[in-house]
């Protein structure tokens, strides 16, 4: 007799942190079943997971997290042990030129799955309810800008979003608490801190740079760029959240850091480096050169920094990949998958704010 199938509903997995989290998963669970819920924007590319459906452990349904009746579905159809929300409308600049779909997909849609998830819960008796988790990953942006000699975020720290998508992020966390407080869905909220890596659509900072750097394009430098952030590679978050399902506290809202603070200017200096070294310009030039300052984007939070203590010392995660690491593995990633970057540029950012060219976001 094999193990039995366990069922779980990932939410935003066609995305960079959730198809990330679905292949870790699956390298390590031969009985999980992933049904993948993703609505296919921009940043959702169906690619990012394609050998997965090819062998059948994971299925992926195009749909709206804020559609209640397909989600009402999705709960009953395939009776899911666990939800991981990692849909989400994400990128500061978007949700400062339209805020709307922030609002829709990061707090009706929360709002969406939370009520699918009490009805569901309320058919549930013993183990089938006990063992049930409503993982949910928001950020360390709820709490807005540190100085730098503030102490790192914690999970008691104030909220204090400085943009519309952190205001929805934050919302959201407090219908997880409300349901959790209310009804007693289990949630467990993950405020994990900047993610890099791999998948990553290009209008984040790091990829962002690869790829005009790689094109002899000007790399963007917000302001000063001295903003801080913890930089966290994707594989310790996806392993993270995984931990999370299984030893994370009903009700419980964790940090998730690494302890890597660098400034935005350090890190595209160390991109330039990088490309210098594994594909130098033709020209001889140093990648450096085509770093360039632009202007800083309203309300840009100078600093976050968050402590994982309360996580670190109740499920013994930590993360594993020091910054100079997973920056390479991120670059040769990206200069390796040159077919993934033209296809996802296709779906580029075309908000002009900042005068630059779409992908910029």
């Amino acid at each position: 007799m094999g193990a039995a199938k366990e069922s779980i509903l990932v939410t935003g997995g066609c995305g960079f942190i959730g198809s990330n989290y679905v292949r870790h998963l699956l390298s390590i669970s031969a009985s999980a079943h992933v049904v993948v819920l993703d609505k296919l924007t921009y940043a959702g590319h169906r690619p990012n997971l394609q050998q997965e459906e090819k062998e059948g452990r994971c299925q992926v349904v195009v749909g709206d997290i804020a559609d209640a009746k397909k989600v009402d579905e999705l709960f009953e159809k395939y009776q899911p042990q666990s939800v991981v929300n990692f849909a989400a409308e994400s990128h500061v600049d978007r949700s400062i030129d339209e805020p709307t779909p922030f609002l829709h997909t990061n707090v009706t849609g929360t709002f969406t799955l939370l009520e699918a998830a009490k009805k569901f819960l309320s058919k549930k008796k013993g183990k089938d309810r006990e063992s049930f988790r409503f993982i949910h990953l928001s950020t360390d942006e709820v709490h807005g800008s540190l100085e730098p000699t503030d102490p790192p975020f914690r999970e008691t720290s104030t909220f204090a979003p400085n943009s519309p998508y952190a205001a929805s992020k934050a919302a959201a966390d407090h219908l997880c608490r409300a349901y959790f407080r209310t009804y007693g869905v289990p949630t467990v909220v993950l405020r994990p801190s900047n993610n890099y890596g791999p998948y990553q659509f290009p209008e984040k900072l790091i990829p962002l740079a690869i790829l005009r750097a790689l094109a002899g394009e000007k790399i963007p430098v917000y302001g000063d760029g001295k903003q801080v952030r913890d930089w966290l590679y994707v594989e310790d978050t996806a392993k993270a959240v995984e931990v999370a399902r299984h030893k994370g506290g009903p009700g419980e809202p964790y940090q998730v850091g690494a302890d890597a603070e660098k400034d935005n200017h350090s890190v595209l200096l160390g991109i330039c480096d990088l490309l210098d070294r594994l594909k130098p310009r033709s020209d001889g030039k140093p990648y450096r050169n085509l770093m360039e300052s632009v202007t800083d984007r309203p309300g840009h939070d100078r600093r976050y920094a968050t402590e994982a203590a309360k996580f670190k010392n109740q499920t013994q995660w930590k993360a594993q990949v020091p910054f100079e690491i997973g920056l390479e593995k991120t670059v040769r990633w990206y200069l390796e998958n040159k077919a993934w970057c033209q296809d996802v540029q296709g779906k580029g950012y075309t908000g002009q704010r900042l005068g630059l060219a779409k992908s910029q976001g």
